[in-house]
């Protein structure tokens, strides 16, 4: 059994972090969990201590500020990559990403992948209750990352994911620079340029029920930056 842990990033999640955990734990029992609230004003962070304190191997790393997706990330990957876990789980806590997937994403690591995606855009995946418009901006955005960067993911912007810690430790995610979900694609461009293994496996992602989405204006905009500027990096690094 390979030891496992699963980064939790939680923002205002008061209404789905407790039901989620002891969904997480219910299917995944030997899985240690890491919660990483940036300070919610709704009080996530002690829902979860509540919920930690029950169900036990639960740790939540309480953050002053709300510093976006990409630092919190930052920051559980440097507390848990300094332990001995096997695999580093990632994912949503709104029920988007259904944990069930988990057993199958550890085993396809155990197969030899380096980085599992769980992938809405790949032959069995979907997404359901997503706006329309939301279903499109999300497939171009990541039909342009495909096109600019080169690399194979259909779904570079999934925060569903399992890695082997060493591949984790190689990709160097502490010194990535991105926040919002150019973070997840920054991961994929550095797992891809250092030759990991990067396979996907189909999700069906569900839109939430409860809370409301971190999505805006300002992360779209910084994507479609990042993504632009990365290319023409690559590309200026490759003709070089």
């Amino acid at each position: 059994m390979m030891r496992t842990v699963i980064v939790l990033p939680t923002y205002n999640e008061r209404e789905n972090v407790d039901a989620f955990l002891r969904k997480v734990r219910g299917t995944v029992e030997d899985a240690e969990i890491l919660v990483v609230d940036d300070n919610s004003p709704d009080g996530t962070g002690a829902v979860a201590e509540v919920v930690a304190g029950e169900l036990g191997n639960i740790t939540v790393l309480h953050r002053v500020d709300k510093e976006g997706l990409g630092s919190a990330y930052r920051a559980g990957f440097a507390a848990v990559l300094d332990q001995d876990y096997d695999v580093i789980v990632s994912m949503d806590s709104d029920f988007s990403h259904d944990p069930a997937a988990i057993p199958g994403m550890r085993s396809l690591i155990s197969d030899g992948a380096d980085v599992v995606i769980g992938s809405r855009y790949t032959t069995g995946g979907g997404v359901i209750d997503w706006p329309v418009h939301r279903q499109l901006l999300s497939k171009w955005g990541n039909r342009y990352t495909r096109s600019v960067l080169g690399v194979r993911p259909f779904d570079c912007t999934s925060g569903f994911r399992a890695y082997r810690s060493e591949a984790l430790r190689t990709i160097k995610p502490e010194s990535t620079s991105a926040e919002g979900y150019a973070f997840l694609t920054e991961l994929v461009r550095r797992a891809g340029r250092n030759g990991l293994q990067v396979v996907e496996t189909p999700i069906v992602f569900r839109d939430r029920t409860r809370g409301s989405s971190k999505m805006s204006g300002r992360i779209i905009a910084e994507s479609m930056w990042l993504v632009t500027r990365w290319g023409i990096s690559d590309r200026l690094r490759r003709n070089g």
